[in-house]
Parts: C-alpha cells; sequence; structure tokens
C-alpha cells in the first residue's frame, strides 16, 4: 500500500506556485475544499488560474482569493452570488471563461480518464463555439471541446482512508469525484480519516489510485449559499 496520507493542510499545500491551474470541487458552498483555499488565501499566491463550478462569496470560498487578487483567470460555470467577482469581471481585472455545467463537468471527467477532446451539443451555435471546430454527427452539430489541463486539484469528501480511497456525503458528491485524478496532482481533505482497510469496499466512490495526498480537514463551516425556510400556517 502506498500511504497518501500528509500532516496537514500545509504539507498538502506543498509545491503550489505562483501561475499554476487549479482545480476546486464543490457546488456553491457545498462540499468546497474549505482548509484547501483559506490556507492557500493566507499564501502569497499570484497569476492564479482558477476552475470551479463557481466562484464562492464574497467572504468566504474562492471570495477569499478573488479579495486578495490572487486569481488571473476564474473558468467557471455559475457565478451569480460573487459582487467582487462581478467588480473583477466588468472592470476587465479578471479573465472569465463561463463554461456550461455539463461541458465543465465532462472536461473534468475528460482529463481523470485521459481523453484529450470531445464533441458536446451544448453551445453550438453559440458564443461558446466561436473559435471552435464543429462537426456533423447523424445531422445534429456538436462542438469540439479539450480536456482541462491542471496542476492541483483540491477536493473534499466526507470520509477517506489513509490509501486515499474516498466516500462523499450527500450533495457534496457534485464535482469533486470528477475533479480526482483530473489534474497532475490531487489533494483530498476530509471530515474524518480512517486506517486503510476500514472502509467497505462496495462503499467507495472514488479509488485511492486517483489521490495522491489525503488529509483530515478541520473547522468545516459548511455554509449555505442560500437557506430557504417555508413558514407553515396551521
Amino acid at each position: 500500500m502506498i500511504a497518501k496520507k500528509v500532516k496537514d493542510v500545509h504539507e498538502a499545500l506543498v509545491g503550489v506556485e505562483n501561475g499554476m491551474t487549479l482545480m476546486l470541487g464543490g457546488f456553491g458552498l457545498c462540499g468546497i475544499p474549505e482548509n484547501a483555499i483559506a490556507t492557500l488565501a493566507t499564501r502569497n499566491l499570484r497569476e492564479l488560474t482558477c476552475i470551479s463550478n463557481n466562484a464562492g462569496v464574497d467572504d468566504f470560498g474562492l471570495g477569499l482569493l478573488l479579495q486578495k487578487k490572487q486569481i488571473k483567470k476564474m473558468i467557471s460555470s455559475y457565478v451569480g452570488e460573487n459582487e467582487e467577482f462581478e467588480r473583477q469581471m466588468l472592470s476587465g481585472e479578471l479573465d472569465v471563461e463561463l463554461v456550461p455545467q455539463g461541458t465543465l463537468a465532462e472536461r473534468c471527467r475528460a482529463a481523470q480518464g485521459g481523453f484529450p477532446a470531445f464533441y458536446t451539443p451544448a453551445g453550438y451555435g453559440t458564443e461558446v463555439a466561436e473559435g471552435k471546430e464543429v462537426r456533423e454527427f447523424n445531422g445534429k452539430m456538436y462542438v469540439l471541446e479539450h480536456a482541462f489541463e491542471a496542476d492541483f486539484a483540491f477536493v473534499k469528501a466526507w470520509k477517506g482512508d489513509e490509501a486515499g480511497n474516498l466516500i462523499f456525503k450527500g450533495t457534496a458528491r457534485n464535482f469533486n469525484p470528477c475533479m480526482c485524478g483530473a489534474a497532475k496532482i490531487t489533494v483530498a481533505e476530509v471530515e474524518e480519516l480512517v486506517p486503510a482497510g476500514t472502509l467497505d469496499p462496495n462503499t467507495i466512490h472514488i479509488p485511492g489510485i486517483f489521490v495522491q495526498r489525503i488529509f483530515q480537514g478541520a473547522h468545516f463551516e459548511k455554509r449555505i449559499e442560500q437557506r430557504t425556510v417555508v413558514s407553515k400556517t396551521i
């Protein structure tokens, strides 16, 4: 067995440098690698390209890196909850590539599976397809999309073992699984880290072969991006 466990988040981030491309799991604020992002925000890193479904909120998640202008380019699908993101994008301070959500996930999966590119109908006839190769299959037009090329992928799981096997819980099983193994180095932070052999193999979502480093995170806030309540009248 190859042990993947590292001491803490600081050891997990060894090798992250200026100008790198980082994948960050999560959907909204659900299942984001909180510890990794918060620690990245304390580093004097610049010119980062971040691949993430969204950009967090102003004071949490990737919003922390945006506040310090550490991100040069965001490759995202939904970015509507972050005012600082909006300001930087409209002012030209931030380069933004908006990607259809399914295409974003598939570009991660293509990188994970070792496929350089794929065709998708999403975005054909729109700005998304500008400058890209298009091809007809069975009377329908498709756009050629390329797999992502990232240096690090940071994901968050509910439980993992020292061999890097991961289990995700509930809706935190979003972009995290498809980002595992989609970068040169995958770092997983987990709520509970157990010895190898402890997990039931039938419950494992991502095998350890896709993970290079794993550590137990601390102080997960698990914020809710938009809290919705229903008042019932009896």
